[in-house]
């Protein structure tokens, strides 16, 4: 009877584990349509926190474009721009005001983190609740100025007075010459109020100020002639490593001889890996974030998205979602101390007004 027994127990163990598989594909199958039926004949969104022009807009574009084909249900794609304060007036109405069904995902700052943690009023978001759906591309931060302006090399900015324009006090654009002119003694005047990156560019291509700091995609895919033509001259970049388009631009830690200074400002630039990065928020269900994590390393892969990118010239080096997120988390865990020394090496407060 035992040798019986034991089949039968042997049996009764692979047909419950049968009956789980069988139950668990039913259960992809239905998540499936699940997904579908919430994106089919429906229209999703991605919000951006810049206005037209500039590489969120290059990216959201051509997201907008193509990822529609690779989430189920085949939704429409619009982007809509909430520009305001570098970014942070469409990250805080994202976080806060945006329900978290999968029909709105945004292209927001990679550095949400960093302003939580250097400008916590303004932050007012838990970048924790963050999920990353996945990365086009790095983003370094490149620094250029005009080929008529005084100051033409690094040390001449020591010592040359040189405007440099920004959109938002509490913007990249501001913060990261506000690092050079506090860590690394160069005189820079800041002058802020620009209406995003591009009319920042204008303003040195008019002679308005003398240089411009903005992620190095928006030069490559918006000032192409005047990089080609030498007018405007790439002299600085941030980020952990150097751009491969940038192999001979120096980083800001590079430039400096502090271990201190060179500590805030990789941190500073720690964001960079992240980023052009999509995203949706914490209580988003788990097949749709899956689902759209999914169709966006689809998407990546596809060639026609490839020539469009290349087309639109912007950089396609893809990571995932999660990668993303340890990236994050590594910012958040940074020392109270640290956070403190880099808060007030990036201080704008003395930052000139457009108006």
């Amino acid at each position: 009877m035992k040798p019986r027994q034991t089949v039968a127990r042997r049996w009764v163990t692979l047909g419950g584990l049968a009956a789980l598989a069988l139950g668990a594909f039913g259960a992809g199958e239905a998540q499936a349509a699940s997904v579908e039926d919430l994106y089919r004949g429906k229209t999703l969104t991605i919000l951006l926190g810049h206005p037209p022009g500039g590489s969120y807009d290059l990216y959201g574009q051509l997201a907008a474009a193509h990822m529609g084909r690779f989430i189920p249900g085949n939704p429409n794609i619009i982007v809509q721009h909430m520009p305001g304060g570098g970014g942070s007036k469409g990250a805080a109405h994202y976080m806060a005001n945006v329900e978290a069904d999968g029909m709105t995902i945004a292209l927001l700052p990679d550095t949400m983190a960093h302003v939580q943690l250097l400008r916590p009023k303004r932050g007012k978001w838990d970048s924790s609740k963050i999920r990353y759906i996945g990365r086009f591309a790095p983003t370094n931060s490149a620094f250029a100025i005009h080929r008529d302006a005084a100051a033409k090399t690094i040390e001449d900015l020591k010592t040359v007075q040189t405007t440099a324009g920004c959109t938002g006090k509490s913007s990249r654009s501001a913060q990261m010459p506000a690092l050079l002119k506090n860590l690394a003694g160069m005189n820079l005047k800041l002058i802020c109020g620009y209406k995003g990156s591009s009319a920042a560019t204008l303003a040195v291509l008019k002679r308005e100020v003398d240089m411009v700091n903005k992620a190095w995609p928006a030069f490559k895919s918006g000032n192409a002639a005047e990089l080609q033509s030498g007018e405007l001259v790439i002299i600085l970049q941030s980020g952990l490593e150097r751009d491969p388009d940038l192999p001979n631009v120096p980083l800001l830690q590079e430039i400096v001889d502090d271990p201190k200074a060179k500590e805030i400002m990789e941190f500073s630039s720690a964001a960079a890996p992240i980023g052009r990065s999509l995203m949706t928020k914490e209580g988003v269900p788990a097949d749709v974030l899956a689902a759209l994590r999914a169709a966006f390393q689809e998407m990546v892969v596809d060639e026609e998205f490839l020539a469009d990118a290349k087309r639109r010239k912007a950089d396609i080096i893809p990571a995932s979602g999660e990668d993303m997120e340890k990236i994050l988390a590594k910012i958040l865990s940074a020392s109270p101390e640290l956070v403190k020394s880099a808060k007030a090496a990036m201080d704008t407060s003395s930052a000139a007004s457009t108006n």
